[in-house]
Formats: C-alpha cells, structure tokens, sequence
C-alpha cells in the first residue's frame, strides 16, 4: 500500500517542521513537500532532509501547491494521496484510523477530525444546496453535531483529506487557478459527481495550530484583504459553475459582492480597511466567477 503525504507550505518553516515531524510518525510510504517559493530558510532545511521529496515551485497558491503535489503522487503510483497545510499534525494513529476506514472501495476520500486549542475543529459539511440562491451552499454542517462515528459527508477541508488513487484517475487534480479557497469544496463536489463518497472519521485526529493576533480588527482586515477578492471570485465560481438554477449562478454571489461592496463604500473614509478603489475589484472579481474560465486578480 503506497501512501503518499502531500504538504503544501509558504514562509512558516517551524510550523512545517512540526508537521513533518507529525507525519513521519505515521510512517508513509512517501512525503512529498512543496515549497511555494518561501523566504524564511524553508528552502535549505527542505534540502538538508533526505527522507523527503521535495518540489520547489514559485506562489501559486494553496492549489497549485495541491495540483503539483498530488500530480507528482499520482505518477509516482500512489495508492492514496494524504493532502495536508503546513499547520495541521496528524497523531501517530492518524493514518491507521484512516486506512481501517478505507475498505470501501466506494469511499473515495476520507476525513480526519481537527482539534485546534483542545477542541473540535470542524467546516465539514454534509450536502450542497444547489438551488436555493438566499441560503448558503453548505448544508448540514457537522460543526455542531455529536458524531462519534464515521459519517458521511459532503465536503471537506484540503487539511488531511485522504484521497484514493481511483478520485484521480476519473476526476482529475485540483484546479490550479483557484490559488486560495474553494478549491478543496471544487475537488469535493466532483468526487460526489463521480459516484464515489466522503467519509469523516473521528477516530482519526489531527492537531491544529491556532492563530493569535494583536492587530486591531482594521489592520487585520488591511493584511488579509487580498484574500477576500479570491473568496468573491472563487465563490462566484463556484456558484455558477455548479448551481443549478439562474439564482444560484448570479444572485447568490452578487448579494456576496454587494455586501463587500457596501462595506468598502461607507468604510473607505475611516478605516484602512477598504479604499474606494477596491470597489471596482470586488465588482471584477464576481465577474471574473461567472466566467467558464477565471481571470487573474491583481
């Protein structure tokens, strides 16, 4: 059985590290890291490793990471792919609790539990509202539920999704030109489209590392700013590429939009936040969704 590890990383070279250390103890067959073009020394110490294989590659997000990662997999004859970040640490069980799991040929990816700060970290989900246009996408969440055994689900994080090598034959690899968010909901729903199923596995735990900030909510907001004009892109996208009624392929995601949109406008004058040139990149980015193929936000 060839498990391969894929981890994903940019500029966070200790957490990585932990996250090595993590899955070396579960003892793959094989770990595969890509480096995003970090700038912290990530570079040398992935080069001083030899039990590693290492790809380094310019930014191209966290799905251009997945992309190559569970590519260079695939060809390398992985029998399961283990996609992870840099800042999640599977237990030393983790992958056994998965692979007893795994008998089902049916099952295409499995999902292990997160517990970040002690406690359940969850965004699983466990179906898709594909016609409803004012309700959200996700439904069914598991975030609240008691499940103390493996269930079903819909959708899941690329933080330890277990992927079977048969996913990739009939669906293919990430799509690249999301570069931040949704990619993981994107692969999800075409494995479900395929015929194969999602199982979360509580048994099987990660640790998750937890963020803390002292930066008051406008500067956090001014860091991570960049990154909303993915979420409306890359939600628009996948709203009218998979929804299944007009609504849900414009409305859903103009009504996202306009909320940014109206936030950026009475905030501009007062906060870092947003400026009103922003505006037209928000408006831009929900454009550039509807499209078949995605544009290049700048």
């Amino acid at each position: 059985m060839k498990v391969f590890v894929v981890i994903v990383t940019f500029n966070r070279i200790e957490l990585l590290k932990r996250s090595i250390e993590s899955v070396r103890a579960n003892q793959p067959f094989g770990i595969i890291v890509i480096n995003n073009g970090s700038t912290d020394g990530t570079k040398e110490w992935l080069d001083s490793q030899p039990d590693l294989i290492v790809i380094h590659q310019k930014n191209v997000g966290g799905s251009g990471g997945f992309y190559t990662g569970i590519k260079h997999a695939y060809n390398m004859g992985a029998d399961w792919i283990w996609c992870m970040d840099d800042d999640v640490f599977p237990r030393a069980d983790c992958l056994k609790n998965l692979l007893d799991n795994a008998t089902d040929k049916n099952i295409g990816i499995l999902a292990p539990r997160r517990i970040m700060d002690g406690k359940i970290f969850c965004h699983d989900f466990q179906g898709y509202n594909l016609t409803r246009p004012f309700k959200s996408m996700y439904r069914q969440r598991l975030v609240n539920e008691q499940v103390t055994s493996p269930t079903f689900i819909a959708g899941t994080a690329f933080e330890g999704p277990f992927i079977r090598r048969e996913v990739v034959e009939k669906i293919g690899f990430p799509n690249k030109d999301l570069f931040i968010f949704c990619d993981d909901t994107d692969y999800c729903i075409r494995t479900i489209q395929a015929g194969f199923k999602i199982l979360y596995v509580p048994q099987a735990l990660m640790d998750k590392h937890k963020f803390f900030s002292q930066d008051s909510w406008a500067v956090r907001s001014q860091k991570k700013k960049w990154k909303r004009f993915y979420q409306v892109r890359n939600s628009a996208y996948l709203n009218h590429h998979y929804g299944q009624t007009w609504g849900v392929r414009y409305l859903r995601s103009f009504i996202n939009v306009l909320g940014y949109i109206v936030t950026a406008f009475f905030t501009a004058p007062f906060s870092k936040a947003w400026s009103w040139s922003d505006i037209p990149k928000l408006w831009n980015a929900y454009l550039d969704g509807t499209k078949e193929e995605l544009g290049i936000i700048k």
